[in-house]
This record gives structure tokens, C-alpha cells and sequence, in this order.
């Protein structure tokens, strides 16, 4: 196994990390949506801790309690572009009864902190709070200014987080060209002797749907070729069997390129017979990194209408998770259009751009090396996000994001199934080689 042991990472840092991270799921900062958040308490823990080694922070609301956390470290190199780390200090819901250690506690037991947020995402706050707590310790500089940015409200609709951040106070992120944050750089073991490193480099557009189908209310017993639940349905069912044609992105392209060779395939990804599918089945579980982003998507969730069942309401509505491929805008829209038909209205709830980051850039160069100084064995791949993250919120302001959380997890280890899910943990050696890996990437970038 590699040595993954750093002579520049001291014990307290890692003692701390664990303790931040802990400390940060004990206290309940729960997104349920339509404002129904406090991150403040959490915020307040992150600026005392960034106060108490000399980096001033400051605190931003654009609604009480929803309270962001910004501070910049001043680097060595004056010319040099400045690089925006950021974390979302909000967490979806959890409930109690379905898990085996209380969501909230934040309890450190079988090698592992456990709790709401210990992989999304306060172990990478943790982190980096550590690292650069270290750094004032021992009077280290990295080469470029650091933009810390601990955000509210990534969890719903950012915009009492990195949205109002990048619309009220763009000064603050002035000559920051490139962000990390989460959702990138963990351990994937593809294979016996696989180990992949997926580091995010892209994602796709967020587009939350709201359908509307009028129609002629009446009785239940009655024949009515004007149902509005029946239109709604029709247009749901469409939506929900519609297949998508593949769009492959330049990261997407590049991430097939890469797990193919790793698995001694020689894909023509331009040729007129490709077949996505086909290959995907050949990636055996690297796959899964790949195939939620091949294509738009659509997914009904939600329908709503009527109020007594020998009732025909006027009115039914639904609403629909879509997420657009960077590029495939005008496709979705358009398929949309044809999909929900003449009696269907839908407009857009929320919308949010797509992402495509360079992966043949210097920056992903670091991120590379980075990993794979400390896990040599590693194949280090690029990847499209099938969510989203608040990197599209800074992305107005010119920053170019990648999801960069590193953990190195163990076998057997289901990272991708722990975000929003039950019993959510991370293990404390995975949160030590976060912390080497960051400081290294972080101080050379």
C-alpha cells in the first residue's frame, strides 16, 4: 500500500479535523427548503476558529440566520490569480428513527464520525479549516490569495448563499479564476486493483419544472374529454418513458476516453455506430461515473390536484426534476415542448447553468499530483456532476469550478450512496488524507 504519511501535516491538525467535523454535524443547521434553515450558529464556530488564527472574517445575511463566512489569506505571489475554496454549511434532512446513531451527533465510533453532513459536506469545511488553521501555526503562505467561502442555502436555491454572495459582494472573490469544493477526488474502487479518483470537471444544468394542465371541472360520474388530471397524467407519462439521446460533453468525452483504456478498450466515440450503452457495459462499476450524464433527464416527482374523489378539479399540476448536459439546453426545452403538448403548460421553477471545467488545464494537472502523490496506485479521471453544486453560482463571476473534496476511502465503501442518504459517516483516516491532500494542492496552486 502506498504511504500516504506527510511530514508537513501535524498531529493536532489531524486531531482537529476530526474534532471540526464532529462539531460541525452537532449543530443542526437542517435545509428544509423555502427558508427553513439557520446556518448562523454554524458559521459562528467556523469564524471564531478562523478569528482565533489571525484570518479575519466576515459575516454575510442577506436573511437572519442565514449567515455566510468569507476571509481571504494573502499569498506570496502578488500577480498570481487568487483561488476560491468554498463549503455549504446547510445539510438536507434526517430522521432519527432510521438511523442506527442519531443524525445530529456528530458521534466519532468504529473509526468513523457519523452524522448529517459528515460526507455533504462539513467534513471537507473541517478540512479546510484545519489546514489553514495549521498554516497560520506555522507561518505558511501559499503562492496564491485563498478566498475561503463557507455558504448557507446550497441545499435549496443558494440564494441566501453563494447566490446572494456573487450578486452583493463580488468584491469579495476579486482575481479568483478557479474554485474547489465538493463532490469530486474520493476514492472509487472499480476494480480488485482499480482505484479511481474521479475529480469533478463539469455539471449539468439544473431545471425544476412546474406543469399546469386547465381543463373543465365537473362531477366524477360524469363523461369529460376535457380532464385535466388526464391531460397532466398523459403528459407525465410521456415525460417520464421519454428516452434521451446520448450528448456526450468534452468532460464526459474525456472521462470515457480515460476509464476505457484503464479497462483496455479502444472506443471511437465519433463513429456512426457508437453505442454509449454498449460501451458503458464494458466499464463494468466505473460505469456509474459515467451514465447519469451521458443525457438530459426528466423525472416526475410530484403531482398534485383534486380535493374529493367525485370531484373534477379545473386544475392539475406536477413538477419535474431535469438536468440539462452543458449544451443541451435548447434540446431540453424543446423536447419539453413536445413532450407536455397543447394542453400542458410548464414553466420553470428554478433553473440553473450548466458547468464544463477544462480537464487538459494546468489547475487539473495539480489536482492530479496532488492525489497521487499520496496514493501512487491511483488513477486519477475526469467527471460531470449529475447534480449540482454552488460552483455554478460562482461561475458568474467568471470562476471556473472543480469538485475537489478528497477522501481515500476503503473497500466496500459507498460514497455516492451516502449523500442525502441514511447513516451518513466518514472515516477518520479518509479525513487525515483530505487534509494532506488539500494542503498540498492548496499551498502550490
Amino acid at each position: 500500500m502506498a504511504d500516504l504519511t506527510s511530514d508537513e501535516t501535524d498531529d493536532l491538525t489531524l486531531d482537529e479535523v476530526v474534532a471540526f467535523t464532529s462539531d460541525l454535524i452537532r449543530i443542526d443547521t437542517t435545509n428544509r427548503g423555502g427558508g427553513d434553515c439557520r446556518e448562523r450558529p454554524a458559521a459562528e464556530y467556523v469564524a471564531e476558529r478562523l478569528a482565533d488564527a489571525g484570518i479575519e472574517p466576515q459575516l454575510l445575511e442577506r436573511s437572519p440566520g442565514r449567515t455566510n463566512v468569507v476571509a481571504r489569506i494573502e499569498g506570496t505571489d502578488p500577480s498570481a490569480d487568487a483561488l476560491l475554496v468554498h463549503g455549504h454549511l446547510d445539510v438536507v434532512p434526517a430522521d432519527p428513527a432510521d438511523w442506527a446513531v442519531h443524525p445530529f451527533s456528530g458521534e466519532v465510533r468504529d473509526g468513523m464520525v457519523w452524522g448529517r453532513g459528515a460526507i455533504d459536506m462539513k467534513n471537507m469545511d473541517a478540512m479546510v479549516l484545519s489546514v489553514v488553521r495549521e498554516w497560520a501555526r506555522k507561518g505558511i503562505r501559499p503562492r496564491r490569495d485563498i478566498v475561503l467561502a463557507y455558504t448557507a442555502d446550497e441545499e435549496d436555491s443558494a440564494v441566501d448563499g453563494a447566490g446572494y454572495l456573487a450578486k452583493h459582494h463580488a468584491d469579495l472573490f476579486e482575481g479568483c479564476t478557479e474554485g474547489i469544493s465538493e463532490s469530486g477526488a474520493y476514492s472509487f474502487h472499480a476494480g480488485p486493483d482499480l482505484i479511481l479518483y474521479p475529480v469533478g470537471a463539469g455539471e449539468r444544468g439544473t431545471a425544476w419544472l412546474k406543469l399546469t394542465a386547465d381543463g373543465r371541472a365537473g362531477h366524477g360520474s360524469k363523461v369529460n374529454r376535457e380532464n385535466a388530471v388526464s391531460r397532466l397524467a398523459a403528459a407525465v407519462s410521456r415525460i417520464g418513458e421519454y428516452e434521451w439521446p446520448v450528448r456526450l460533453t468534452p468532460t464526459v468525452r474525456a472521462a470515457l476516453m480515460e476509464l476505457s483504456a484503464l479497462h483496455g478498450i479502444e472506443p471511437d466515440l465519433d463513429a456512426e455506430d457508437f453505442d454509449a450503452d454498449v460501451l458503458l457495459a464494458k466499464l463494468g462499476r466505473a460505469a456509474s461515473l459515467v451514465e447519469p450524464v451521458i443525457r438530459n433527464s426528466a423525472n416526475p416527482t410530484i403531482l398534485q390536484a383534486g380535493y374529493k374523489v367525485n370531484v373534477i378539479p379545473g386544475t392539475a399540476t406536477a413538477h419535474i426534476d431535469g438536468r440539462m448536459v452543458p449544451g443541451g439546453e435548447e434540446e431540453f426545452i424543446r423536447t419539453i415542448d413536445q413532450l407536455t403538448g397543447p394542453d400542458v403548460d410548464w414553466e420553470f421553477q428554478h433553473r440553473e447553468i450548466p458547468l464544463e471545467a477544462p480537464v487538459d488545464s494546468p489547475t487539473f494537472a495539480k489536482l492530479r499530483e496532488a492525489l497521487t502523490h499520496f496514493d501512487p496506485d491511483a488513477h486519477v479521471v475526469p467527471f460531470c456532476m449529475s447534480g449540482g453544486t454552488d460552483a455554478k453560482q460562482f461561475a458568474r463571476l467568471g470562476i471556473v469550478g472543480y469538485g475537489f473534496s478528497p477522501l481515500r476511502l476503503p473497500i466496500g465503501f459507498d460514497y455516492q450512496a451516502l449523500f442525502h442518504g441514511v447513516d451518513e459517516r466518514v472515516p477518520v483516516q479518509a479525513l487525515h488524507f483530505g487534509v494532506r491532500v488539500l494542503d498540498r494542492y492548496m499551498r502550490s496552486a
